[in-house]
């Protein structure tokens, strides 16, 4: 089996987790490097990496780097990405900052893999909201076309990073210990234990905030359809560590049924049908965030036809935001990439 030289950009939480789903997954590595700000020693169950100092030399003989990014623009691939690719390596970036390029491609494996072939050294991973929701539209997309979008997101506060997870982590503790909070921050501007903040990202001329736009371009993007109307109801933070819940409306050019729609997520990879509503088992009524952390899988219920439109269904998605919504849809690329013989090099 041909083997690769790997490196991961990035120590943060989603660095870590990529490390963790690389060696869940067996990925064929030949060596794997973890590059940061600065040189340390970096454990991942029981498992200790010595970090380098991110260089552009760093990347001679790597294979594959997967960027860890972050959730904000100009990310530690804007400023090595590129170089990276000139040296031979395929650059896999969770940032934002090639998402909409159009030379870039923003992949799903399971919904637009084929959009690979056209990497030019660079592909983009796309924001943790975006990779659940078009999990869901895909299959109802291509069998009964989608023709309207609303949505409206709960988002766990790792998705904010370390600092955000430290910050409810704090003021979890102390409401439970009937101390007062006097002051938010540096994470969120209000408190968040306790509370929902509905905002994420900067906001535009027309209020809408830059993550509620990433749905909209995104979706788009992956799905190779810009005729769907998508309208971000609110992306909103709440007091989750982990894991992302979207509650989805969707209209479809042909009629669809609740039953239709749970047969093709069924048999669609990478998702699964949680939705026996009359179950004793609470965990099979439907999916909550808590049940979806540390696992792949994308889990859908709720679904329900709409009271006035025999067009429209209704339904809940959750997914852990670390894991799809970032290191394993990282991970996933390259093992797509691998498949399909698309890296160059690798021994």
């Amino acid at each position: 089996m041909t083997q690769y030289n790997v490196a991961v950009v990035g120590a943060g939480a989603v660095g870590e987790e990529i490390l963790r789903v690389l060696a869940e997954h067996h990925f064929p590595a030949k060596s794997i490097k973890v590059l940061a700000r600065s040189a340390r020693t970096l454990t991942v169950d029981g498992i200790d990496y010595q970090v380098e100092p991110t260089t552009a030399e760093a990347f001679d003989g790597v294979d594959i780097a997967l960027f860890a990014g972050t959730e904000g623009e100009k990310g530690a691939a804007v400023t090595f990405g590129p170089d990276a690719a000139a040296r031979g390596c395929v650059v896999i970036d969770n940032g934002a900052d090639f998402r909409m390029r159009s030379d870039v491609p923003l992949v799903v494996p399971e919904v637009n893999a084929a959009a690979l072939a056209e990497h030019k050294g660079i592909i983009a991973n796309p924001n943790c909201s975006t990779a659940q929701l078009v999990l869901t539209l895909k299959p109802i997309h291509d069998a009964f076309k989608i023709k309207r979008v609303l949505i409206s997101t709960y988002q766990a506060v790792s998705g904010a990073g370390g600092a955000a997870v430290n910050e409810l982590q704090a003021q979890t503790t102390a409401l439970g210990e009937g101390r007062q909070i006097s002051s938010a921050g540096p994470a969120f501007p209000v408190q968040i234990a306790a509370n929902v903040i509905p905002q994420i990202g900067g906001f535009d001329d027309a209020g809408y905030t830059s993550e509620e736009m990433k749905l909209v371009h995104e979706t788009r993007k992956i799905l190779g359809d810009d005729s769907i109307a998508i309208t971000p109801m609110i992306t909103a933070r709440v007091p989750v560590f982990i894991g992302h819940s979207e509650s989805v409306y969707i209209e479809t050019e042909k009629p669809v049924t609740p039953d239709e729609a749970r047969e093709l997520w069924r048999n669609f990879p990478g998702l699964r049908v949680v939705d026996d509503i009359h179950s004793d088992d609470p965990s099979l009524r439907y999916p909550t965030p808590l049940a979806a952390a540390h696992k792949d899988t994308t889990y859908v219920g709720r679904v329900r036809q709409d009271l006035g439109n025999k067009n429209g269904l209704t339904f809940w998605v959750v997914s852990d935001n670390l894991r799809k919504g970032a290191a394993t849809n990282a991970v996933q690329i390259a093992e797509a990439l691998v498949e399909r013989g698309w890296v160059k090099r690798g021994a």
